[in-house]
């Protein structure tokens, strides 16, 4: 692979020290970055050098959490609670869904993250086959895993883990290692305790983590308390879940004391806020968990009940709404919110080694927003402006492994004019 530099950047590390390098530059080759620091008075040694004029270059976007084929119900049954969306609305049309559905949905939400600066994403669904092939055409980078809600016939149970099985095992580190895997039970109030200890079993052969929705609702809460006379953490502990690698979505509504378990096994959380908000669950409490040294990342959740997969628009409002709600303009300032956004998001992953910040031996997933706009100015806070005055839509630069994505807002791996033709078409089959 060529040497490849940006240079005359300003570089948004997102290490440690959270440096920002003014007229920096950032190498990278064979995926890998070799290079971060003051722009080099040499560049002879390079086979691509790319002037930056300024332009932010930052760590690439992680979703934590999501569901790509269910962009297709996008607007779908929009301001409904979650039990009547999910039982009523989205499950319907979702058991209508064959591969063509799951694929397309796929392409259309991969557009919009590489468009918006996603470079890496967690996803959980059926027909996880057809997201990982697109996954791979696409170039990005994905921990992928096959969703299983229990709520159905113990041999259509035994189908659901044999098939995630066999997925999470023939596709970990695929696509060049951009693709790994999980073990996924959907929820504790869609899974019975058997069926979750099974999924673990599995994930503990593989030695893959697992990932899980919890605590999303009150509703929930309450039902997993009369059903097995604990509340999810203490349950999903008792379980033995969090003995592997844990990820969780939501989690919503927890105690003082549910924190302190989490913290104590490194569990990993994913703040989905504007699904939470939208389908009016509640708002975590991100404040404490990072108090307390929880590892909290952002999701999106699906555009079904976002709308969008713009994940600076989860970055802004992390930074803003527990400000508002704790009464404390400094509950998630904006470095902790860009670091929620990034590196962990790669904690959340499980690849923080690797990923999430600007750092050489780290890999080249990078994006660059156009800064020669007038919300970039005056250009003297360039973390602040990142939080606060961007959008995805400024991303004009995509690059995972190396590799250019997007560049100059044009799609290199995806042909978006036929996959939008696809999802409006595969939608119209559906019976509504």
């Amino acid at each position: 692979m060529k040497k490849k530099i940006l240079v005359n950047g300003t570089i948004i590390t997102v290490n440690k020290n959270n440096e920002v390098i003014l007229d920096g530059a950032v190498a990278f080759e064979n995926g890998k970055i070799t290079y971060v620091g003051p722009t080099p008075e040499d560049l002879s040694g390079y086979d691509e050098v790319l002037d930056q004029k300024g332009d932010y270059v930052l760590p690439g976007l992680i979703n934590t959490h999501g569901h790509a084929g269910m962009s297709l119900l996008r607007g779908y049954a929009d301001d409904t609670p979650l039990q009547q969306w999910l039982e009523d609305k989205m499950w319907p049309l979702e058991a209508q869904f064959t591969a063509d559905h799951v694929k397309w949905g796929t392409h259309l939400s991969l557009i919009e993250m590489i468009r918006t600066g996603t470079t890496t994403f967690v996803d959980m669904y059926d027909q996880m086959d057809e997201v990982a092939k697109a996954v791979d055409a696409s170039g990005m980078r994905a921990r992928l895993c096959r969703g299983m809600i229990g709520l159905c016939s113990e041999e259509e149970r035994q189908i659901k883990l044999q098939d995630a099985t066999r997925f999470a095992k023939e596709w970990n580190n695929q696509a060049n290692g951009r693709i790994t895997t999980m073990m996924a039970p959907h929820a504790p109030y869609t899974c019975s305790p058997e069926f979750i200890t099974q999924i673990i079993e599995k994930a503990d052969e593989l030695s893959v983590p697992l990932h899980i929705h919890m605590s999303e609702t009150a509703f929930e809460v309450a039902q997993n308390e009369r059903e097995y006379g604990l509340r999810p953490v203490a349950h999903l502990e008792k379980l033995g879940m969090f003995s592997r690698p844990t990820l969780l979505a939501h989690a919503v509504h927890l105690t003082d004391e549910e924190i302190d378990v989490l913290a104590k096994y490194q569990v990993k959380v994913s703040h989905n806020v504007i699904s939470n908000l939208k389908l009016a669950s509640g708002v975590a409490p991100v404040p404490k968990m990072l108090e307390k040294g929880v590892s909290v990342s952002l999701g999106t959740d699906s555009s079904a009940s976002n709308n969008n997969l713009n994940l600076f628009e989860e970055l802004k409002l992390a930074a803003i709404l527990h400000k508002g709600v704790n009464n404390d303009p400094v509950a998630v300032p904006a470095d902790t919110a860009l670091r929620m956004a990034t590196l962990n998001g790669a904690d959340g992953v499980f690849q923080a080694d690797t990923l999430g910040s600007i750092e050489v031996g780290k890999q080249a997933d990078l994006i660059v927003l156009d800064s020669h706009q007038a919300h970039f100015h005056p250009a003297h806070e360039p973390v602040s402006h990142v939080v606060y005055a961007a959008n995805g839509r400024d991303v004009k630069d995509t690059i995972v492994a190396g590799n250019f994505l997007m560049r100059n807002r044009e799609l290199l791996t995806i042909d978006e004019e036929k996959a939008i033709f696809e999802a409006n078409r595969l939608f119209q089959q559906l019976k509504r």
